[in-house]
């Protein structure tokens, strides 16, 4: 009975249960990491005290034997390192992008990101290259964001700002990946290193912890005691400090689930489910936040985001071999 359930896989319950979790974390975190952006502006500390509670949550976990500890050698954590400094781009280009611009808008450009990873692809050993009807979708990707740009009467209204710190995080979240790819399947396939999906991203939060805290140094160190003052004199000390407890907790939690739910399902199905949590993401914030959503908003989302779904679909359709000639 046991090895026969195991042969089938994971239970359908386990799995609505996974992206259930999944999707109410990523909203949640979304939801108060954008409180917390709002209350102080001092977003490289936030992106930074985000992590540290996921570094917690890992060393208890650790610690009191719930979980087993990774057994890394020197050289696997060496490995590790670049996957981890791209993790903290990508985490805090997310956090900066929220935080100086609507949610809802840096959701849509970070719709962009196959493309990031289609050039990245390309470019970095070994090379990767996509079926033809792949890189046809990343036209209405670009296209749909370029759309939701355009801003009616007003022509393209961009905010420059959050723009670049989304595409920064694309492009570090696509050399994550690039490069995270074959060393995590190494670490997962060696049964005495302990690094199941749940090490695997608990040892990335830590590197990228510790690459997060020198961007906090060099960028608001001067006026991190001021912007602090400033809003607990506002906010309070006690909201300020559950909303970045808050924020923290989903981020991790929600990532901690989507990893577990790609282990079980494997890249494709999870990338298309992600596109889909950015509907719900978008909708969510704009009424939470009242972001306003025009039509070509509206519309150009629909079609980055669909896009980015046959995406998805399209880069993972292999080729048909080729017949030997008699």
């Amino acid at each position: 009975m046991g090895s026969s359930a195991a042969a089938s896989g994971p239970s359908s319950l386990k799995l609505v249960g996974l992206v259930a979790a999944w999707y109410a974390g990523n909203t949640l975190y979304n939801i108060y990491n954008k409180k917390a952006t709002n209350m102080i502006h001092a977003h490289w500390f936030v992106a930074a005290a985000q992590l540290v509670v996921g570094v917690v949550w890992s060393m208890v976990m650790w610690g009191t034997g719930m979980r087993k500890t990774p057994n890394l050698t020197a050289s696997d954590i060496a490995a590790c390192v670049p996957i981890g400094l791209f993790a903290c781009l990508a985490h805090a280009g997310s956090v900066l992008a929220m935080g100086v611009g609507a949610v809802s808008f840096a959701q849509i450009v970070k719709a962009c990101e196959p493309a990031f990873a289609a050039v990245i692809g390309l470019l970095l050993p070994p090379i990767d290259v996509k079926p033809m009807l792949a890189y046809a979708m990343l036209i209405p990707i670009v296209g749909g964001v370029g759309l939701a740009c355009v801003k009616e009467g007003k022509g393209v209204d961009i905010n420059v700002t959050a723009f670049a710190w989304a595409s920064m995080a694309n492009m570090a979240a696509a050399l994550k990946g690039k490069m995270g790819g074959s060393v995590t399947k190494s670490l997962k396939g060696d049964k005495s290193k302990n690094m199941d999906s749940a090490n695997v991203y608990a040892v990335m939060n830590i590197i990228s912890f510790l690459f997060n805290v020198p961007m906090v140094v060099i960028a608001e160190m001067d006026t991190l005691q001021v912007e602090w003052d400033k809003a607990t004199a506002e906010h309070g000390a006690q909201a300020l400090i559950i909303n970045i407890a808050l924020s923290g907790f989903f981020f991790y939690i929600y990532n901690e689930f989507a990893f577990a739910f790609t282990a079980n399902v494997g890249a494709v199905t999870s990338s298309v489910l992600n596109t889909a949590k950015r509907v719900i993401i978008i909708v969510v914030s704009s009424i939470v936040f009242v972001e306003p959503m025009e039509r070509n908003t509206v519309i150009g989302s629909a079609i980055a985001i669909g896009g980015t779904f046959a995406y998805s679909l399209a880069s993972k359709v292999k080729p048909a071999a080729k017949k030997k000639k008699a």
